[in-house]
């Protein structure tokens, strides 16, 4: 199995900021990346109580995004930590913005749980990079970092960090390919992986396992298959699918023995 990865990535900001929310009145602005140079402004209005689950309070505030530079801001994903008024870390909201054009204003709303009162936020924020993932041969199912992501080629967005992509495709091996998404790279990007075909019979059974062996035999009533030199009984109703890989036999010609003269 061979293995193409091509990326190139946009850069990526994290930077914290604190705040207060000034009593619980009129909420907080925080500007990104700096108060002195900012190219996005975030107002977080007061949080709401909405109710209470496993001894927390669940919370939302409505979000007003304002792009204050004459520059795009891209899709992007902000980590919110919720602080208490001693600065602990009492909560976490995942805020997600599309893209905002020069000095336009979106609206987005934050949820958390919190075991205490809101005081302040901690902003952590962090660009999407779209990559295109692709597979040999196409029409590949893949998951990212265990979550389904449909069939290749498809565009995903990723965050800054380490991933994992997995791959399937019925007839091919499964294949897997390790990610790392740097805060350094330029514009643009894909990942492509090449799928190796299986060098083994296949069994799928109905509970989402997969065998790979030899199939020994094969009835109305049961599968045996052999796996690292043991074989398995499966009932008929247990399996799901097979696939047989081809196999190449060799014949030896037949040895002709000469009769002796009589």
């Amino acid at each position: 199995m061979r293995r193409f990865v091509a990326l190139l990535l946009p850069l990526c900001f994290l930077f914290p900021f604190p705040a207060l929310l000034a009593g619980q009145t009129d909420g907080v602005a925080v500007s990104w990346p700096s108060p002195d140079k900012p190219l996005l402004k975030l107002t977080f209005a007061k949080f709401q109580q909405t109710g209470m689950i496993n001894g927390q309070g669940i919370f939302t505030s409505d979000v007003t995004a304002q792009n204050v530079s004459e520059q795009g801001m891209p899709r992007s994903i902000f980590t919110v930590f919720i602080t208490d008024v001693k600065g602990v870390r009492i909560g976490r909201a995942r805020l997600q913005l599309s893209e905002i054009p020069p000095y336009r204003t979106q609206k987005s709303q934050v949820q958390f749980s919190a075991a205490g009162t809101p005081a302040g936020v901690l902003l952590l924020a962090g660009k999407t990079i779209p990559l295109r993932v692709l597979s040999v041969p196409a029409g590949a199912n893949f998951k990212v970092d265990g979550e389904d992501q449909g069939a290749t080629p498809k565009v995903v967005d990723f965050t800054i960090g380490s991933h994992t992509i997995d791959f399937t495709k019925e007839g091919y091996a499964p294949g897997s390919t390790p990610l790392e998404v740097s805060a350094d790279e330029l514009p643009g990007g894909s990942v492509t992986l090449e799928l190796g075909g299986l060098s083994q019979d296949m069994v799928g059974l109905r509970d989402g396992e997969e065998l790979l062996g030899d199939v020994i035999s094969m009835s109305l009533t049961e599968v045996v298959v052999r796996v690292d030199g043991n074989d398995q009984k499966f009932d008929r109703n247990q399996v799901k699918k097979v696939i047989l890989v081809e196999r190449v036999t060799t014949q030896s010609p037949a040895v002709t023995q000469p009769v002796p003269a009589k």
